[in-house]
Protein backbone atom coordinates (compact mmCIF):
# COMPACT_ATOMS: atom_id res chain seq x y z
CA UNK A 1 0.00 0.00 0.00
CA UNK A 2 1.71 3.47 -0.89
CA UNK A 3 1.38 6.38 1.21
CA UNK A 4 -1.84 8.13 -0.93
CA UNK A 5 -3.87 4.71 -0.61
CA UNK A 6 -3.31 5.09 3.34
CA UNK A 7 -6.48 4.81 4.69
CA UNK A 8 -7.50 7.21 8.03
CA UNK A 9 -10.04 6.76 10.23
CA UNK A 10 -11.82 10.01 11.65
CA UNK A 11 -12.95 10.50 15.20
CA UNK A 12 -15.93 10.22 16.05
CA UNK A 13 -18.19 13.45 15.60
CA UNK A 14 -20.62 13.68 19.40
CA UNK A 15 -18.84 14.29 22.01
CA UNK A 16 -21.11 13.23 25.51
CA UNK A 17 -23.51 15.96 27.90
CA UNK A 18 -21.48 18.82 29.01
CA UNK A 19 -23.25 17.29 31.95
CA UNK A 20 -20.89 14.47 31.81
CA UNK A 21 -17.99 15.99 33.70
CA UNK A 22 -19.91 16.65 36.71
CA UNK A 23 -21.13 13.15 37.03
CA UNK A 24 -17.77 12.01 36.69
CA UNK A 25 -16.76 14.56 39.26
CA UNK A 26 -19.22 13.21 41.52
CA UNK A 27 -18.36 10.06 41.19
CA UNK A 28 -14.75 10.33 42.07
CA UNK A 29 -15.62 12.22 44.87
CA UNK A 30 -18.03 9.61 46.13
CA UNK A 31 -14.73 7.35 45.46
CA UNK A 32 -12.77 8.94 47.55
CA UNK A 33 -15.24 10.20 50.28
CA UNK A 34 -14.46 6.79 52.66
CA UNK A 35 -10.81 7.08 52.17
CA UNK A 36 -10.55 10.12 53.58
CA UNK A 37 -12.80 9.58 56.09
CA UNK A 38 -10.78 6.83 57.08
CA UNK A 39 -7.37 8.04 57.14
CA UNK A 40 -9.29 10.20 59.83
CA UNK A 41 -10.40 8.13 61.18
CA UNK A 42 -6.89 6.19 61.71
CA UNK A 43 -4.98 9.75 62.26
CA UNK A 44 -7.52 9.32 65.47
CA UNK A 45 -7.52 5.96 66.71
CA UNK A 46 -4.05 4.91 65.81
CA UNK A 47 -1.58 6.67 68.63
CA UNK A 48 2.04 7.10 67.94
CA UNK A 49 1.95 7.82 64.60
CA UNK A 50 4.35 10.23 63.41
CA UNK A 51 2.86 13.64 62.63
CA UNK A 52 4.55 14.21 59.74
CA UNK A 53 3.32 10.85 58.14
CA UNK A 54 0.19 11.83 58.77
CA UNK A 55 0.50 14.70 57.39
CA UNK A 56 1.87 13.17 54.38
CA UNK A 57 -0.30 11.03 53.70
CA UNK A 58 -3.34 13.27 53.66
CA UNK A 59 -1.14 15.29 51.13
CA UNK A 60 -0.66 12.75 48.96
CA UNK A 61 -4.22 11.59 49.15
CA UNK A 62 -5.67 14.94 49.09
CA UNK A 63 -3.49 15.77 45.94
CA UNK A 64 -4.85 12.71 44.63
CA UNK A 65 -8.46 12.79 44.84
CA UNK A 66 -7.98 16.66 43.76
CA UNK A 67 -6.51 15.63 40.39
CA UNK A 68 -9.46 12.73 40.02
CA UNK A 69 -12.00 15.31 40.77
CA UNK A 70 -11.06 18.73 39.25
CA UNK A 71 -9.07 17.44 36.06
CA UNK A 72 -9.29 13.84 34.99
CA UNK A 73 -13.62 14.59 34.40
CA UNK A 74 -12.23 17.49 32.15
CA UNK A 75 -9.59 15.76 30.49
CA UNK A 76 -12.28 12.51 30.17
CA UNK A 77 -14.71 14.87 28.35
CA UNK A 78 -11.93 16.32 25.46
CA UNK A 79 -11.71 12.51 24.49
CA UNK A 80 -14.98 10.94 25.06
CA UNK A 81 -16.72 10.64 21.43
CA UNK A 82 -19.22 8.66 19.92
CA UNK A 83 -20.99 8.04 16.80
CA UNK A 84 -23.63 6.03 14.65
CA UNK A 85 -23.72 5.55 11.35
CA UNK A 86 -26.11 3.23 8.78
CA UNK A 87 -22.85 0.71 9.64
CA UNK A 88 -21.43 1.08 12.56
CA UNK A 89 -21.56 2.04 16.10
CA UNK A 90 -18.63 4.02 16.63
CA UNK A 91 -16.79 4.88 20.23
CA UNK A 92 -13.58 6.87 21.78
CA UNK A 93 -13.48 6.55 25.54
CA UNK A 94 -10.60 6.96 28.22
CA UNK A 95 -8.81 9.38 29.92
CA UNK A 96 -5.29 7.33 30.67
CA UNK A 97 -5.63 4.78 28.43
CA UNK A 98 -7.74 5.37 25.30
CA UNK A 99 -9.95 2.72 23.54
CA UNK A 100 -12.18 3.20 19.79
CA UNK A 101 -14.34 0.71 19.70
CA UNK A 102 -16.40 0.42 15.94
CA UNK A 103 -19.35 -2.16 16.28
CA UNK A 104 -20.79 -2.99 12.66
CA UNK A 105 -24.78 -2.60 12.98
CA UNK A 106 -25.20 -5.73 11.33
CA UNK A 107 -23.51 -7.40 14.82
CA UNK A 108 -25.77 -5.33 16.97
CA UNK A 109 -28.07 -7.94 19.40
CA UNK A 110 -29.61 -5.35 22.10
CA UNK A 111 -29.62 -1.77 23.00
CA UNK A 112 -30.25 -0.78 26.56
CA UNK A 113 -30.72 2.31 28.41
CA UNK A 114 -29.02 2.77 32.05
CA UNK A 115 -29.90 5.07 34.19
CA UNK A 116 -28.05 5.24 37.68
CA UNK A 117 -29.25 7.49 40.64
CA UNK A 118 -26.51 10.62 39.95
CA UNK A 119 -27.35 9.95 36.02
CA UNK A 120 -30.82 10.40 36.99
CA UNK A 121 -29.89 13.76 39.19
CA UNK A 122 -28.22 14.89 35.87
CA UNK A 123 -30.81 13.74 33.58
CA UNK A 124 -28.12 11.69 32.14
CA UNK A 125 -27.85 7.92 30.48
CA UNK A 126 -25.98 5.70 29.31
CA UNK A 127 -26.55 3.66 26.10
CA UNK A 128 -25.29 -0.06 25.75
CA UNK A 129 -25.15 -1.76 22.36
CA UNK A 130 -24.26 -5.44 23.03
CA UNK A 131 -22.85 -7.01 19.84
CA UNK A 132 -21.72 -10.74 18.74
CA UNK A 133 -18.22 -10.06 20.08
CA UNK A 134 -16.20 -11.28 22.46
CA UNK A 135 -15.16 -7.81 23.10
CA UNK A 136 -18.21 -7.10 24.66
CA UNK A 137 -20.57 -4.16 24.80
CA UNK A 138 -20.02 -0.96 23.34
CA UNK A 139 -21.06 1.87 25.80
CA UNK A 140 -22.03 5.42 25.32
CA UNK A 141 -22.28 7.45 28.22
CA UNK A 142 -23.00 10.32 30.00
CA UNK A 143 -25.56 11.04 27.36
CA UNK A 144 -28.66 13.69 27.87
CA UNK A 145 -31.80 11.73 28.35
CA UNK A 146 -33.63 12.89 25.36
CA UNK A 147 -30.20 12.28 22.91
CA UNK A 148 -30.08 8.67 24.85
CA UNK A 149 -33.97 8.36 23.71
CA UNK A 150 -33.15 9.09 20.10
CA UNK A 151 -30.22 7.28 19.76
CA UNK A 152 -31.94 4.39 20.92
CA UNK A 153 -34.67 4.50 18.37
CA UNK A 154 -31.55 4.91 16.07
CA UNK A 155 -30.13 2.20 16.58
CA UNK A 156 -32.90 0.46 16.90
CA UNK A 157 -34.60 1.36 13.55
CA UNK A 158 -31.83 0.78 11.69
CA UNK A 159 -31.21 -2.36 13.08
CA UNK A 160 -34.03 -3.12 12.23
CA UNK A 161 -34.05 -2.92 8.26
CA UNK A 162 -30.50 -5.00 8.49
CA UNK A 163 -31.66 -8.13 7.89
CA UNK A 164 -28.29 -10.34 8.60
CA UNK A 165 -28.37 -12.26 11.85
CA UNK A 166 -26.24 -10.67 14.97
CA UNK A 167 -24.71 -14.12 15.51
Amino acid sequence: MTASNTITMADPLWRPSTKAPRLWAITAALFWAPVIVAEIVCAILISGLPTWVVGAVGAVTVFCAAVHILMVPMWRYRVHRWEISDTAVYTRTGWFTQERRIAPISRVQTVDTERGPIDRMLGLATVTVTTASSAGAVKISALDQDVADRTVAQLTAIAGTNSSDAT
